[in-house]
């Protein structure tokens, strides 16, 4: 993983506790999992979109 060990992620982590305080921290992981969350659901819902046609339409000859 980039050539991050545990040591360095813990230093990274260390840090942003620092700069941003505790609580700070705790609302951008909620902020954070909250988009990814949104972000799954769009590319579900793209997928399940129903203005698409699911078949070719055929010609009645």
């Amino acid at each position: 993983m980039f050539g991050l060990g545990t040591p360095e992620l813990l230093i990274i982590l260390v840090i942003v506790v620092v700069l941003f305080g505790a609580s700070r921290f705790a609302d951008l992981g909620g902020s954070l999992g909250r988009g990814i969350r949104e972000f799954r659901q769009g590319i579900r819902d793209d997928d399940k979109d129903p203005s698409a046609p699911k078949e070719p339409p055929t010609s009645k000859s």
